[in-house]
């Protein structure tokens, strides 16, 4: 298996997206700390894993608190003694046209999805930095070019493609690399709750003509995360089917 002996985090881990990567790095080996702000979640998703015979454990806390990071640093390294896989996918969205958007839906998301992500690769750096081995991986988002309806989610996207390409270049020497993730439509509970209409409309727009399942960002998390994928670093890889905003 690609991961065996490999320490990761999962960020937003408890379900959709977020579920399916700490899965299948998982299935390849890796020891998965299942980061979520919901307890009931992040258990759910740790016993699923564990029953299909790999290594999971839970962590509940919210990513936007940098004191709540910390600590999910601490407990890590206390347990296991390294981290070697930083997968940032914790996200929410708080939609609304640009100029009825209130400063909270504002600073909500920003501080979720983007500075929350910024915690997260700091304090995983400094680690990876002084074990001189790394890979951190961001999901961002096709929103990052910009959506009707989601200033806040865009803003916070493309600050994440600049957080990641920033720290590639700053840690590459150090042998650790930092990549991103754009995911398209992909089926979800977010993604479920959108009206029939917007659903056609967005299906409309993938070449592919289909959405695409968790899985397909994961199978991609888990190439990053690997020894094959150690000569990339600072990229931005969509996994949409063609789809772009």
């Amino acid at each position: 298996m690609r991961l065996d002996n490999k320490v990761a985090i999962v960020t937003g881990a408890g379900r959709g997206i977020g579920y399916a990567i700490a899965q299948k790095l998982a299935q390849e080996g890796a020891v998965v700390v299942v980061s979520d702000i919901s307890g009931e979640n992040a258990d759910g998703a740790v016993e699923r894993i564990i029953k299909q015979g790999y290594q999971a454990v839970p962590f509940v806390g919210n990513t936007a608190d940098y004191e709540t990071v910390e600590k999910m640093f601490q407990d890590v390294i206390k347990r296991f003694s390294k981290i070697d896989i930083m997968i940032n996918n914790a996200g929410i969205n708080r939609d609304a046209m640009l100029h009825k958007m209130d400063l909270k839906q504002w600073n909500d998301v920003i501080q979720v999805d983007l500075t929350g992500v910024f915690y997260c690769i700091q304090l995983a750096a400094k680690i990876m930095r002084e074990a001189g081995y790394g890979r951190i991986i961001n999901i961002a988002s096709a929103s990052m070019n910009g959506n009707i309806g989601q200033a806040n989610y865009a803003a916070a996207k493309a600050g994440v493609i600049g957080l990641t390409k920033t720290a590639a270049k700053e840690l590459a020497k150090k042998g650790v690399t930092a990549n991103a993730i754009c995911p398209g439509f992909i089926e979800t509970e977010m993604t479920k709750g959108i009206p029939e209409k917007a659903w056609d409309i967005m299906v409309s727009k993938i070449p592919m003509g289909f959405v695409g399942k968790p899985v397909e960002v994961a199978n991609l998390a888990a190439f990053l995360a690997s020894e094959e994928a150690g000569y990339i670093t600072g990229e931005v890889i969509n996994v949409g089917g063609g789809f772009k905003l």
